[in-house]
């Protein structure tokens, strides 16, 4: 079930309420970001270490060494316990896709690591929905927010 970027990227904003400064901050990473796909979070530690979620993908810079997940097959996330206890301000977490691969990303340590994790969760989420089940869930989103 294919469904469009701006779907994609609307629906986790929703979710999420937060917008990624990360191509201001580091205009290199954009030539690596397709013209059809948004940027909907990041953690990012240094121009050699973050991650960024977009609508087709997760993008990890660890030490300078570039990973990357297609988002269309994750299946599953984790993270680790008590993250918020430890002591560098990030920590990895990790997605599971269909052919049994773990990827890493980082995480922030502090309340912004909602941010992540809600982006990861909810685009494993909207694997299962369709565009419209997506676009109706905002509008009911959006009216109770306005009542």
């Amino acid at each position: 079930m294919t469904k469009s970027d701006q779907i994609i990227h609307s629906f986790s904003i929703y979710e999420i309420k937060r917008h990624s400064s990360f191509l201001q901050t580091y205009p290199e990473l954009k030539s690596n970001i397709a013209e059809d796909e948004l940027i909907i979070c990041s953690t990012i530690i240094d121009a050699d270490n973050y991650s960024v979620l977009t609508t087709q993908r997760v993008i990890t810079k660890e030490k300078g060494i570039e990973e990357i997940g297609y988002m269309a097959s994750a299946t599953s996330y984790d993270m680790p316990l008590n993250y918020k206890f430890e002591k560098y301000g990030y920590v990895f977490g990790t997605i599971q896709f269909q052919n049994g691969d773990v990827f890493r990303y980082f995480l922030e340590t502090a309340k912004a690591s909602m941010v992540m994790i809600c982006g990861i969760k909810t685009l494993i989420w909207s694997q299962q929905l369709k565009d419209s089940q997506m676009v109706n869930l905002m509008r009911l989103w959006d009216t109770r927010s306005r009542s």
